[in-house]
């Protein structure tokens, strides 16, 4: 189990480059520091070689090679872990390279090799044994954990910030990346690497410009006088460039003339002799949509951007900031932005749409993401404290025999163990739990949980199959694809073809037994499948806008309860798209509705899809609206069918039949009403679920596959809205007699 979480951060890719190629490459040192197209790798190695290719969330970064000797504190295998080194008292009393140049020259020989070897590890990284492994670390990894002082004094070794550190060297040497848009958990350590970051870049960086924002104009100023500036007061002298002003600015570090690297070459020259027209800084400004505006950075630092509230917007100043850091179409800085996600009406919504705007596997035709930014989400589990061994590798679960975690404490029950226990013990409370997520996510799902209050549904059992849903192989799940007419040939034949670029997604293929099942009437034809499931569906009718927005066409299926081979009252397609032209929407819909032989529901206010059916002589397939007699319909709703979406009692009776679905078959039914009670639910389309968590009954248009999959519902469930037949009230009056006498007579 250790080993398949470990896994899933990271993978040692092999193959990709063949041995031949890369020892040979090797010997001559020609591979270069970016990004190689060629063989579709990031290279982060500086000295012309390649080691070990891992995998990180869609990139595959070139580690160099690793050398010959590398070092260790001890020959034996569970004595070797990460230790800082000291730094030499005599050398550690020179505090400004004024009073190095000042040194006698057998004092500067004692040392040149030292501070040569230190700027060298900064600019090409490190090499350890780890319990065994021979360990690399980036340049930048190696200033943090050997030189960068924070609240508990040097920072820990840790296996998920060496992977953080690794996705961002590869972030500043992909010449199309703006950076790293980070998810984290709480007290990941990312605010004082990142301005380890700022103060690394800003001592070694000529004319050159680094800027720090927060979610408060505060907790910039906060981030800059409490971590930043102390830091880079800190550094040995070596790295520490002439300052100019106070040694604790509130505004803005300003240098003169950055660290320049001190050899056996230059040692007894003057290292400040040239200092005119350079000049590099850092500073932190107010939050804000503009702030930044009309400035060239070489480093931004966005902390805490999953925490912007109205009326600042995260979203809006990326669009700004992006700006500061490229010439034309040249980048020339980098964005280094991390933060956990506030409630999606507090900041979360724009910073999630940012986060997935970063998929490195969605590129445009330039080659970068939507945002120009790459996404990393690194697990709880792999990063909480007092889980962390002192190798640095997280605990998952409780381990059999207690182990000396990094801080000294003895570590007896793994991550994962205790976030479920967590978790249990706060399922009666909704929205602590949803904070709880949050705050120490294991999945991009967590990371990104609403608050309970705001939802329509139920958001407990749709969290629990959403994080079942995560946890899912999704290729054996699901399987994207699309539906053609065959050989081309419309009105005869659909066929399905599994394809990565198709709009649908689906769970069940039918047996080719009941594919293309329909029959005709009067020449029209009728789907003979109804009895197995249903389509609803969401149409738009306009083919472009402006600014390439407009609502997506949203279609669902969902079978009910039947006799045959089938899933039952399961979901089994999603198509959320919204192609080139509608009239590809249009057939698409009308593809999956005969490949299936089964009827559809559709809003009736965009009537260009009925009408598309309708022409095309699929009438049949149109289910009128469930709640009227066929006598009480429009003209044109006997001509086309669907059901509109302006009524009061549609979107009651609409919202109703989501909220009974989801009661019944999504999540857990801890009660055993419906089914077992460990029996998970079978809704395997998370973003469904995640439009039902956020659906608002008072602003649907938003919500299309909620609007579908509830129209998919009501289809099956249409006998339930069927008016009620009003009993006849019929007067009968019986005629009285009156019997006296010889005959009876009626009596008026």
């Amino acid at each position: 189990m250790q080993k398949e979480e470990q896994n899933s951060l990271y993978k040692k890719v092999d193959g990709l480059i063949s041995n031949a190629i890369r020892s040979g490459h090797n010997k001559k040192k020609l591979w270069t520091y970016g990004y190689n197209d060629k063989y579709d790798v990031i290279i982060i190695s500086k000295d012309g070689t390649i080691g070990d290719i891992y995998h990180i969330n869609g990139l595959n970064i070139a580690l160099p090679e690793c050398p010959d000797k590398v070092h260790f504190r001890s020959k034996k295998k569970s004595e070797q872990y990460w230790e800082s080194f000291d730094y030499p008292k005599e050398l550690s009393k020179i505090k400004s390279i004024f009073q190095w140049n000042e040194a006698p020259k057998d004092f500067k020989s004692k040392w040149v090799n030292y501070i040569e070897e230190e700027f060298d590890r900064r600019e090409l990284g490190f090499w350890f044994m780890n319990n065994g492994e021979k360990t690399y670390i980036t340049g930048s990894n190696y200033m943090y954990i050997q030189w960068s002082k924070i609240d508990v004094g040097l920072p820990d070794f840790r296996e998920a910030n060496r992977m953080l550190y690794i996705y961002w060297e590869a972030c500043k040497a992909d010449n199309r990346c703006f950076g790293l848009t980070y998810l984290k958990i709480r007290r990941s350590g990312f605010s004082y690497m990142a301005s380890e970051e700022a103060v690394n870049i800003g001592t070694i960086t000529k004319d050159a410009r680094i800027g720090i924002l927060s979610k408060t104009g505060s907790d910039a100023k906060k981030m800059f006088t409490d971590k930043v500036v102390p830091m880079a007061n800190n550094y040995p002298f070596f790295f520490k460039p002439v300052q100019d002003g106070m040694d604790k600015p509130k505004t803005e570090l300003a240098f003169r003339v950055p660290a320049s690297k001190i050899t056996k070459k230059n040692m007894y020259e003057d290292q400040v002799s040239n200092v005119e027209g350079l000049d590099t800084s850092i500073d932190w400004k107010n939050t804000g949509d503009n702030s930044y505006d009309g400035e060239k950075l070489k480093l931004l630092v966005q902390d805490e951007s999953g925490k912007w509230e109205k009326p600042n917007n995260i979203l809006n100043n990326w669009r700004v900031t992006k700006t500061c850091l490229r010439l034309g179409s040249r980048i020339i800085g980098k964005c280094m932005m991390g933060s956990t996600s506030n409630a999606l009406d507090k900041g979360g919504e724009n910073f999630k749409k940012l986060y997935y705007d970063s998929d490195v596997r969605k590129r445009n035709s330039n080659g970068q993401t939507k945002s120009g930014l790459y996404s990393l989400f690194i697990p709880m589990e792999w990063n909480m404290e007092g889980f962390i061994d002192m190798y640095g590798k997280p605990v998952f679960r409780t381990p059999k025999k207690p182990i000396m975690g990094i801080d000294g404490e003895i570590i007896d029950i793994g991550a994962i163990n205790y976030w479920e226990n967590e978790v249990e013990s706060k399922k009666s409370d909704a929205d602590d739990l949803n904070e709880f997520y949050r705050q120490y996510p294991r999945t991009e799902s967590h990371a990104f949980r609403d608050e309970s209050k705001s939802s329509l549904y139920n958001l407990t059992k749709l969290y629990q199959q959403i994080d079942y849903n995560d946890s899912l192989i999704k290729d054996r799940v699901l399987t994207r694809g699309s539906f053609h007419w065959l050989n081309g040939e419309k009105d005869t034949r659909v066929v399905w073809t599994p394809d990565n670029r198709g709009r649908f997604l689906v769970s069940w293929i039918p047996n080719s037994d009941l594919q293309n099942k329909l029959n005709i009437k009067n020449g029209v034809r009728y789907p003979a499948n109804e009895h197995i499931g249903s389509f609803g569906c969401d149409p738009y009718d306009i083919s472009g806008t402006v600014g390439g927005g407009g609502s997506n066409g949203s279609l669902h299926g969902l079978t009910k309860y039947h006799m045959d081979n089938a899933p039952v009252n399961q979901f089994f397609l999603e198509y959320i798209a919204r192609p080139q032209t509608a009239e590809i929407f249009f057939e698409d819909v009308l593809m999956a509705c005969v490949f299936y032989g089964m009827p559809i529901l559709a809003e009736n206010n965009k009537p260009r899809l009925l009408y598309h059916f309708k022409n095309r002589g699929y009438r049949g397939f149109s289910m009128n609206r469930p709640d009227r007699d066929k006598k009480k319909l429009s003209k044109t709703e006997l001509e086309l069918g669907g059901i509109p979406n302006s009524s009061e009692d549609i979107k009651q009776a609409h919202a109703s039949a989501i909220e009974s679905y989801i009661e019944k078959y999504v999540g857990l039914d801890t009660d055993s009403t419906y089914r077992d009670s460990d029996e998970m639910g079978s809704m395997y389309f998370t973003r469904t679920l995640q439009e039902w968590a956020k659906f608002d009954i008072n602003n649907r248009t938003k919500f299309d596959a909620a609007i579908s999959s509830g129209l998919a519902i009501m289809a099956n469930q249409k006998s339930m809205y069927k008016p009620l037949k009003k009993e006849s009230k019929i007067s009968i009056n019986f005629a009285r007699y009156n019997n006296r006498g010889r005959f009876s007579e009626i009596i008026k």
